[in-house]
């Protein structure tokens, strides 16, 4: 739509006294004028205003676009409100909260009510499970724990095959018995969750739903790095956002690629930072749940772009699981989603893996 053209606003100035019936007239039609300028103003003039704050152990950014006239306080309230539910929903380092709870009930057989928070990401955890044949778990913490890249506190270390053997047997998502009538039953006493690889695309995708009750249909969420954009920039461009170029020595603002987003969901995943490197070996924080060892197959990288953010970083774990073969053979079958994997040689060198129809463009 065209700018609407508004003439300039001038009362009226004579040195002649106007009669009173004419001089109300003109009064109106001036402040006619104005109601009809402030109408259009609220069409045309945008704003771009930005949220920050802390969440789930790590900070948001949100930017929406919105009109000129609309006050956005209330809207951040809800934001922050809305976090905090999530939150004490799903993280593990609350012992009140919900996902706390269920890790601490020690017996099998037992019905275990939950949320509609919890019962949605059960839902697409299960589905990410099944569909990449256990590459993604989320009942994979206490082998995380074992070899030192949990929340237990437990140092970094190569564990005995025997440790690893005794704990896969209470590792499986197939495990947990998830009712339509909003109640989980574990199958194994000792079995847990960890949302840790899927919540924060949840909550991403939550504040979008919440943004857009508030009739505002332009915005970019980021949530510890998972993003949702979603219609356009104040500019009218779409949203761009950039990936860290995967290398562990990388600035953090480092742009390796440049991805265009327009109502979609993007979550990165990689392990170019968090390992460790023991007898000559490096030992990344992401496992294989099916054996209990950390990958060992060249991807550092892996980017998601899906229609929601949840499924985007439950899928990114799991392709990094996978390998770029069978990661992009996976992705390609899917419909609207896409993938770059990062792969990285011995001797470092950075092999990039399209899916057919990802997009990106040049840094700067």
């Amino acid at each position: 739509m065209s700018r609407p053209f508004i003439p300039d606003l001038m009362l009226p100035i004579s040195d002649n006294p106007m009669p009173a019936g004419l001089l109300m007239k003109k009064y109106f039609q001036t402040a006619l004028q104005i109601f009809f300028l402030l109408l259009f103003a609220g069409c045309s003039f945008q704003k771009q205003v930005t949220f920050s704050g802390k969440t789930m152990g790590t900070t948001y950014h949100i930017t929406v676009v919105t009109g000129f006239f609309k006050n956005t306080k209330a809207l951040k309230d809800k934001i922050d409100k809305r976090l905090d539910e999530i939150n004490r929903s799903m993280s593990t380092y609350r012992k009140d909260s919900e996902i706390s709870r269920f890790n601490t009930l020690k017996q099998a057989g037992k019905k275990f009510y939950i949320s509609d928070d919890f019962s949605n990401v059960m839902t697409v955890a299960q589905h990410i499970y099944k569909l990449t044949g256990g590459a993604w778990d989320g009942t994979v913490a206490p082998l995380v724990n074992l070899w030192g890249f949990g929340n237990s506190g437990n140092k970094k270390r190569i564990p005995t095959q025997s440790e690893i053997d005794t704990l896969l047997t209470d590792i499986g998502f197939n495990n947990i018995e998830m009712s339509a009538n909003h109640y989980l039953v574990k199958r194994k006493a000792f079995i847990s969750l960890d949302f840790a690889s899927i919540a924060k695309g949840y909550a991403v995708d939550q504040i979008a739903a919440l943004i857009r009750t508030n009739q505002t249909n332009n915005f970019l969420i980021e949530i510890g790095g998972e993003v949702f954009a979603a219609g356009f920039r104040k500019d009218g461009k779409n949203w761009r956002i950039g990936i860290n170029r995967p290398e562990g020595n990388a600035p953090f603002d480092q742009v390796y690629k440049v991805v265009v987003l327009h109502n979609k969901g993007f979550a990165t995943s990689g392990d170019y930072r968090n390992y460790f490197e023991c007898q000559g070996k490096r030992f990344s924080h992401i496992l294989d749940p099916r054996n209990g060892y950390p990958i060992n197959n060249g991807v550092v990288s892996v980017s998601i772009v899906a229609d929601t953010c949840t499924f985007a970083d439950g899928l990114a774990t799991a392709v990094m699981v996978l390998g770029h073969i069978k990661g992009l053979e996976l992705v390609n079958s899917l419909d609207n989603t896409e993938c770059l994997i990062v792969v990285q040689a011995h001797n470092g060198t950075l092999t990039n893996f399209y899916s057919k129809g990802f997009i990106s463009q040049k840094n700067g």
